[in-house]
């Protein structure tokens, strides 16, 4: 075994210890947040594990761009990948009582060339982040299709879960990152920023 290639698995083990250390109980986690890849970590455990990896991270929020340009985002993400977006004229959706969103052609492909640009590849630990857990948790899915091989999810995403009942229902205080406390700015930047190619 040569020295670079002893450094590389020494490395790797090190990451895999580390993310382990980060990760929620899978049995904790609601049912529409689970993943095929079972990866989770919570607002806090996100926060931590992108300030010690740093670059060799790649952290996406995947909310639409006008949430993240209106609602804010963390200071830690590096950029902002929408995993739906709004259509054109996009119509109410009744079911969801909100305007339709449909999902982004471009998610897989944005990642990839964001990643490469960041001189990462599909084995690099790379955050999904949305409002409270369940778009990331379907883009992560996709991610895996797609031969990514370390996704997380964050379950509790930047706003968090609503109160179910009560004088505050439907509310988003339960958890997430803006309740957690955790750093975050309106500030998008250019480079953060999600540009389509329409």
């Amino acid at each position: 075994m040569t020295m670079m290639t002893m450094r590389a698995l020494a490395a790797a083990l090190a990451l895999l210890a580390c993310a382990h250390a980060w990760a929620v109980e899978a049995a904790a986690v609601p049912k529409n947040k689970q993943t095929t890849a079972g990866r989770y970590l919570d607002a806090r455990e996100a926060y931590a594990m992108k300030r010690e990896l740093g670059p060799r991270a790649y952290f996406v929020d995947v909310r639409t761009r006008y949430e993240v340009a209106y609602v804010g985002l963390p200071t830690v993400v590096d950029a902002n990948i929408p995993y739906v977006e709004h259509p054109e004229d996009a119509p109410w959706d009744d079911k969801a009582g909100r305007f339709r969103l449909d999902v982004n052609s471009d998610f897989g492909p944005e990642l990839a060339r964001r990643l490469q640009a960041a001189g990462l590849g599909k084995d690099a630990p790379v955050l999904l982040l949305c409002r409270s857990g369940d778009r990331s948790a379907r883009a992560a899915n996709l991610l895996s299709q797609l031969g990514y091989t370390s996704v997380y999810t964050v379950i509790d995403g930047f706003e968090g879960d609503a109160v179910a009942s009560g004088e505050k229902q439907g509310q988003r205080i339960l958890n997430g990152w803006k309740n957690a406390g955790l750093p975050w700015s309106y500030d998008l930047g250019k480079a953060r920023a999600y540009f389509p190619a329409y």
